[in-house]
C-alpha cells in the first residue's frame, strides 16, 4: 500500500482526461475504485475536488490517496488478465457500420439507442470497449469527448488524437458547438416555440443520476425548443437546442414544461407512454446534428447529421407526421 502521492501533469498529458491519466499511470486501478475515491474527494487537482472527466493542464498537481501496490501494475502483463475480452468480428463490423463521418481529427458515429457509451457494474458491452475497432490507420485509438445517454440515439463524436480531443473538449466547455436534437413529446408545448430556463440540480440518494428543477440551488440550464409537427393535442415532433450541457437536460426540461419525451418513463412516468401499435415503446430522443466551430475561418463547420433510427421513423409514420421537409432545414435558422 503506497502513501499519499503528488504528481505533476507533464507536457505529453496536456488535455488528457483525469480518468485516462489514471489509466495510464495506474493501469491496475479498477475504474469503479477510481470513481469512489474521486467522489469522496480523495483525489485533488491543484488542491480542489476533482472530476473523472475533467481535462488536465500542464503543471497541475494531482493528489493521489494511498493505493494498493497492484494499482501500478498493468493487468495485461501480470499473468492475470483483467478487463474487456478481445473484440469479436461481429463487434468490429457492428461498430464500424456506425461511422457517418471521418477525417484525420475526428470520427462521428450514429449511436443506436440501447448502446451504452461507457461501461458500468452491469454493463459489459459498450462503445468505449469497442473503440479499438475505430482506430483504422491512426497511431492511437479514438477518444470519447462527450456522451449520449444509453437510450438516446444520434451523432456522437470521437477525437482521433490528443490535440483534437483538447480542441473539441474546449469547444464543448465554452459552448461553441451547436447540437440539435429531435424528440417526439407527449402533449403540445405551450407556447409551441420558446426557451426553457429552469435551473437543474442532481437528486441526492439513490436517485443521484436523476436531475430535478431546483430554482434555488440548481445550475443554469437553457434549452431552445420549436414544434415542427403536431398530431392534435396528443403528440408533437420538436427540435431542441441545448445551449448548456447539464445531465439529462432535455429530458428534464421537456418534462418540466408538461410535455415529457415519448417513452421516457424516468422523467415522464406513465404520462410519457401512449398505448398504440403504431408507436414504439423506446425513448424518442435523437441527436440529429452537430457542428463544431471552424476556428481557422472564424465560423461554424459543416453540420454532421445522423439519420433517424427505425423505431423513431416507425412512430413518425404511424401517426402521420410529415417530417420529410424538415430533414434538410434548420429549425433554428432565425435564432442566434
Amino acid at each position: 500500500m503506497s502513501g499519499v502521492q503528488t504528481r505533476s501533469v507533464k507536457d505529453k498529458d496536456e488535455g488528457l482526461r483525469l480518468d485516462r491519466w489514471f489509466k495510464t499511470y495506474f493501469p491496475g486501478l479498477p475504474f469503479g475504485q477510481l470513481q469512489k475515491i474521486v467522489r469522496k474527494g480523495q483525489v485533488r487537482v491543484d488542491g480542489k475536488r476533482a472530476k473523472t472527466n475533467q481535462r488536465l493542464e500542464v503543471g497541475q498537481e494531482i493528489r493521489i490517496p494511498p493505493l494498493d501496490d497492484n494499482a501500478t501494475v498493468d493487468p495485461a502483463k501480470s499473468g492475470k488478465p483483467r478487463g474487456p475480452k478481445p473484440l469479436s468480428d461481429a463487434d468490429i463490423k457492428f461498430v464500424q457500420s456506425l461511422v457517418i463521418f471521418k477525417n484525420n481529427d475526428v470520427i462521428a458515429i450514429n449511436k443506436p439507442a440501447g448502446l451504452a457509451v461507457q461501461g458500468g457494474t452491469k454493463t459489459e458491452r459498450h462503445l468505449d470497449g469497442m473503440l479499438e475497432a475505430l482506430q483504422y490507420e491512426a497511431d492511437e485509438k479514438p477518444r470519447l469527448v462527450h456522451r449520449l445517454d444509453r437510450d438516446t440515439s444520434g451523432v456522437l463524436l470521437l477525437a482521433r488524437n490528443r490535440a483534437s480531443a483538447t480542441t473539441i473538449g474546449r469547444a464543448f466547455k465554452h459552448r461553441t458547438t451547436r447540437k440539435i436534437y429531435w424528440a417526439i413529446v407527449v402533449g403540445i408545448p405551450d407556447p409551441e416555440e420558446g426557451r426553457c430556463t429552469h435551473p437543474l440540480g442532481k437528486l441526492g440518494g439513490k436517485g443521484g443520476e436523476r436531475v430535478v428543477v431546483d430554482e434555488e440551488n440548481g445550475k443554469n440550464a437553457v434549452t431552445e425548443f420549436m414544434t415542427m409537427e403536431r398530431a392534435g393535442r396528443r403528440l408533437a415532433l420538436v427540435a431542441l437546442w441545448p445551449k448548456t450541457g447539464r445531465t439529462h437536460q432535455l429530458r428534464a426540461h421537456m418534462a418540466a414544461i408538461g410535455t415529457p419525451i415519448l417513452g421516457d418513463g424516468k422523467y415522464g412516468g406513465r404520462e410519457a407512454f401512449v398505448d398504440s401499435e403504431d408507436i414504439a415503446k423506446q425513448m424518442h430522443l435523437h441527436a440529429r446534428e452537430l457542428q463544431l466551430p471552424d476556428e481557422k475561418n472564424n465560423k461554424m463547420g459543416p453540420a454532421i447529421k445522423a439519420t433517424l433510427p427505425d423505431y423513431f421513423l416507425k412512430t413518425l409514420k404511424g401517426i402521420g407526421f410529415e417530417y420529410e421537409d424538415w430533414l434538410n432545414q434548420d429549425p433554428f435558422e432565425d435564432l442566434e
